[in-house]
C-alpha cells in the first residue's frame, strides 16, 4: 500500500539531521542544534496561562484582541496600517500561518523565490502546494543579495518572493538596499512577498527590523507571518499570525479553520499578556540575547571556527569550519556528538537539496558543506557547559581536536 502515498509525502523525506538527532539523545548531548530557549519563560507570561486554564478558557475560541495588539504592533513599528477585523489571521504558530499563506496563494506550476541558505519548511510547503522552489544564493561570508541573481531567477511564473528577515540560519538583517530591490522585484513583476518576521525583536548592534510590507507598492502584496515564540520563549504554545490585505487574510483563516480549527485557546488569552510587555522587556531580550552572541563567538572563533559574518540578528550562529578540516559539516557534527557531547546542526540542510553530486563537488558550491549552525538561545549554564566540554579537546594550539 506505500504506493498510495501523495506525491508530496513521497518528496518530503527525512534528512541526515534527524538521524543525527537521534545519536545526540542517545548521547545525552548538550543541545545547540534547535532554536527554543532552555531557560523559563517570563513568570509573569506563565501565570497568564495559567489563570486562563483555571478561568476555563479552554474551548475553540478567537481572541479578537490579538489582532488588536499586532495591529498597533505594526503601527508603531513600520508605520503600516492594518484593520485587526479582517486583516490579521491566528494561526498555530508562525509555522502554521506560512504553510496557509502558500496554501492560500501557490497553485500547481507556480515558481515561488527562496533565499539560499534558508530555513527548511519553507520549500516543504511549496513543494507540498505544487509549487516550484527556486533558490536565489546569497553570496558568504556576508550573505549579501546579488540584485542580478534575483532578476535573472525571476520568470513569468514567478507567484512569490519568501523572505526571512532577521534570517535563519545566517543571522542576516536585509539591508535597506536590498529590501528596495526585493521590493522593486515585487511591484515590476506583479508578485507577491510572503515573509517571515519571528526574530523580528531579537536585533543587535543598533540594527533595526524593517519589514518589507512598509516599502512604497509593498502593503497590498505583502503576507507578513509571526509569532509569540521567540519574542517571548514560548515555542511550544503555538501562537502565530498572518498579516494581509483582507481577502488573503480571509484565505488564510478559511484555510487554518479546516486544518486545526483554533489556536491553543489558554495561550490566546495569555498572548495578551505577552503583548502588553512595556518597552523595556524587549530591550532586555535584545541585551541578553546579544550578550549570548558574543559569548559563543568568543567560544567558537578560540576553537577555531571561522567566524566572518557577527549576526546581526536571530539566535544562531553560522560558523565556517577550519580551513584544516577537510570532512563535511555533517561527518564533524557526528564526530561533535561522539566526542565532545554537543549538538549543533550541519549546514548543508539549509541549502538547496537538489545539487547534483558534480555540483556538490564543485568549488563554487563547495561551501555549502562548510557551516555549521549553533543556536545561542541557551542558559548561561549551558553555554558555560559546552565550553567546559570543548576545552577537553583542544590541540596545543588551543584549537578544536576532533578524530
Amino acid at each position: 500500500m506505500e504506493g498510495k502515498l501523495s506525491r508530496a509525502a513521497k518528496k518530503l523525506t527525512s534528512s541526515p539531521i534527524q538521524e543525527l538527532s537521534q545519536l545526540a539523545q542517545r548521547c545525552n548531548a548538550i543541545n545547540l542544534a534547535e532554536g527554543f530557549p532552555d531557560f523559563p519563560a517570563p513568570l509573569h507570561i506563565k501565570n497568564a496561562a495559567v489563570s486562563a486554564i483555571n478561568s476555563d478558557f479552554n474551548q475553540y475560541r478567537h481572541v479578537q484582541g490579538i489582532c488588536d495588539h499586532v495591529s498597533k504592533m505594526v503601527k508603531e513599528m513600520h508605520g503600516l496600517v492594518i484593520d485587526p477585523l479582517t486583516d490579521v489571521a491566528i494561526c498555530c504558530g508562525q509555522t502554521e500561518a506560512f504553510a496557509a499563506a502558500i496554501f492560500a496563494t501557490i497553485d500547481p506550476g507556480d515558481e515561488v523565490i527562496l533565499f539560499d541558505p534558508s530555513f527548511e519548511t519553507y520549500e516543504g510547503c511549496i513543494t507540498m502546494a505544487g509549487g516550484i522552489p527556486v533558490h536565489v544564493p546569497l553570496d558568504p561570508p556576508r550573505w549579501t543579495l546579488d540584485p542580478s541573481k534575483l532578476l535573472s531567477s525571476l520568470t513569468e511564473r514567478t507567484k512569490a518572493i519568501v523572505l526571512n528577515s532577521p534570517h535563519n540560519p545566517t543571522g542576516k538583517v536585509f539591508t535597506n538596499d536590498e529590501l528596495e530591490t526585493i521590493a522593486g522585484a515585487c511591484c515590476s513583476r506583479n508578485c507577491l512577498a510572503i515573509t517571515d518576521e519571528v526574530y523580528e525583536y531579537i536585533t543587535y548592534d543598533n540594527e533595526k527590523h524593517m519589514s518589507l510590507a512598509s516599502f512604497p507598492g509593498m502593503l497590498e502584496r505583502t503576507i507578513i507571518t509571526s509569532s509569540l515564540s521567540k519574542t517571548f520563549s514560548v515555542t511550544g504554545w503555538r501562537i502565530g499570525w498572518a498579516i494581509a490585505p483582507s481577502f488573503f487574510a480571509s484565505a488564510i483563516r478559511n484555510i487554518h479553520a479546516k486544518v486545526t480549527d483554533s489556536a491553543p485557546a489558554p495561550f490566546q488569552e495569555a498572548a495578551l499578556t505577552a503583548l502588553r510587555s512595556p518597552p523595556e522587556y524587549y530591550e532586555s531580550l535584545r541585551s541578553d540575547y546579544q550578550s549570548k552572541r558574543d559569548y559563543i563567538i568568543k567560544l567558537l572563533a578560540g576553537v577555531g571556527f571561522k567566524i566572518q559574518f557577527i549576526p546581526q540578528g536571530s539566535f544562531f550562529l553560522f560558523a565556517e569550519l577550519p580551513d584544516d578540516y577537510p570532512h563535511s559539516d555533517v561527518e564533524f557534527v557526528k564526530k561533535l556528538i561522539l566526542e565532545a557531547g554537543v549538538v549543533a546542526v550541519p549546514g548543508q540542510g539549509f541549502f538547496r537539496s537538489n545539487l547534483s553530486l558534480n555540483e556538490v563537488s564543485n568549488a563554487s558550491c563547495y561551501y555549502q558543506r562548510r557551516y555549521i549552525r549553533f543556536a545561542f538561545c541557551k542558559s548561561d549554564e549551558t553555554l558555560a557547559a559546552v565550553s567546559e566540554r570543548l576545552s577537553k579537546l583542544l590541540d596545543a594550539a588551543g584549537h578544536l581536536k576532533l578524530h
